[in-house]
């Protein structure tokens, strides 16, 4: 029966770490999207985004089965709630890449991101990419170092947000106040969704951590 357990358990992490590759897919192509004005990547995206809802939805349940069935205590109680938080993160990442995908299909056939922060906001996508799918390997390998070296990639999001906003807010914009608030909106879905990934990585580190106490 402890077999069985455990394998179930591993299972959770498996649905996890899939999650990350959903939602890192997710942000990559709404980022092409908006930056392209590509309108059947964007719908793609949205639609996509039902996926990794019944990820969530189906790893909230067989979390709760397990607690319910077999009753789970010190670490492994705290892999499944943690693996829960991990669902609930990893959710709203989907949710802020569809986000991305909704301002593209809205301000189609334009992009809202003119030619001279395409790259500032590129470079957010790529950070985002590169935030996911090292919490991702982090949850794969259980490895704690790596999930707390998530900081820095999240500092350099930060920095990415402050100058999108520096740019907005100085006197040589002329794009108009639309385009200021969808590059403002989308700034903030780059920066949440890094956030987010941060916040799965802290999970790993403290499982990791606490197991070892064991």
């Amino acid at each position: 029966m402890r077999e069985i357990f455990h394998r179930e358990l591993d299972q959770l992490v498996e649905q996890l770490v899939e999650m990350t590759r959903l939602v890192d897919t997710a942000m990559y192509r709404a980022t092409t999207a908006l930056l392209d004005a590509d309108l059947a990547l964007a719908e793609s995206v949205i639609a996509a985004d039902a996926a990794v809802d019944g990820f969530h939805r189906d790893l909230d349940e067989r979390a709760l089965e397990l607690i319910a069935r077999q009753q789970p205590v010190a670490g492994d109680l705290r892999t499944i709630l943690a693996s829960l938080r991990m669902s609930a993160d990893l959710e709203r990442m989907g949710d802020l890449a569809r986000h991305v995908a909704e301002l593209a299909r809205l301000r189609y056939p334009r992009s809202p991101v003119p030619p001279e922060l395409r790259a500032t906001v590129l470079e957010m996508g790529h950070v985002a990419q590169r935030i996911v799918a090292k919490a991702g390997s982090a949850i794969a390998r259980r490895d704690a170092r790596a999930a707390l070296e998530l900081d820095r990639d999240d500092d350099e999001m930060d920095l990415l947000h402050r100058t999108l906003y520096e740019r907005l807010l100085d006197g040589s914009w002329t794009h108009g106040v639309e385009m200021a608030v969808d590059l403002a909106l989308a700034g903030r879905y780059y920066e949440r969704f890094a956030d987010h990934a941060v916040s799965v990585a802290r999970l790993v580190a403290f499982l990791v951590g606490e197991r070892a106490l064991d």
